[in-house]
């Protein structure tokens, strides 16, 4: 790890106090502000850090990651990743296609996805497209929304370079616990609120399959209706009784 410090005096800017190794300084650089012991009170020590450790260079590959995914959601409970990856596919080369669990149900039916193409350019025409137009499946339009991923959305993404998470036990008369309780007395209302929409949803998606099914057979039987009387020569008696002249092709 290469380091430069430099040193902050407000009446002459910006001057190097020390340089070990100095790097040239990439965009994937941290910057933190230390407090200088020897230095005045106005000043302060700046520590540009280069990021060339593993742990950086495996952040930034996920970094890379999330701006290669969509995130898809209002999908149905009914849809499978072999259907996302067949609708995608017409973007670009879809490389994974993950459902986020949906811990507001008992069920967990997955309602939002992530989809991973082969490029940053693909994942932005998909998201650009579908906001356009109505994600087609199965022939009938659906209400999904895409939009760019985010790296919040990802359960196993790697931890932050220098981010630390501290929990502490709390008093019963601390302000944040009635803070806590007014959060979880929120998040009770939202699960109850998600599985009444699910269930409902769930019924419209019920009533649209039977109609789908009822409009596939009732096709089926014309184009059969068709095919028969063409094959018994039901056609041409018609056509030689009304004169009327048919071409095979």
């Amino acid at each position: 790890m290469s380091i430069v410090i430099w040193l902050d005096a407000p009446e002459s800017g910006y001057h190097a106090l020390s340089k070990l190794d100095e790097p040239a300084c990439k965009a994937s650089s941290e910057r933190r502000q230390l407090q200088g012991s020897g230095a005045g009170v106005k000043d302060r020590l700046l520590l540009f850090v280069y990021m060339g450790t593993s742990a950086h260079k495996e952040y930034q590959a996920f970094v890379d990651k999330v701006e290669r995914t969509v995130y898809l959601d209002n999908l149905s409970p009914h849809v499978m990743v072999s259907v996302l990856k067949t609708a995608l596919g017409q973007f670009g080369n879809v490389v994974n296609a993950q459902f986020i669990p949906n811990y507001m149900d008992a069920r967990n039916l997955p309602q939002c996805a992530l989809v991973e193409m082969e490029t940053a350019k693909q994942a932005k025409s998909v998201v650009t497209e579908m906001t356009m137009y109505p994600f087609m499946m199965s022939g009938m339009p659906r209400p999904v929304r895409a939009r760019p991923a985010e790296p919040e959305m990802f359960g196993d993404r790697p931890a932050r370079p220098g981010r630390k998470i501290t929990c502490r036990w709390v008093d019963s008369k601390d302000p944040d616990v009635e803070i806590a309780k007014k959060l979880k007395y929120l998040t009770k209302k939202h699960c109850a609120e998600s599985s009444f929409l699910l269930k409902h949803q769930l019924e419209e998606e019920q009533k649209l399959a039977k109609q789908q099914d009822e409009f596939l057979k009732s096709n089926y039987k014309k184009y059969d209706m068709l095919d028969s009387v063409r094959a018994d020569g039901t056609v041409r008696r018609v056509a030689r009784h009304y004169d009327v002249i048919i071409r095979d092709d």
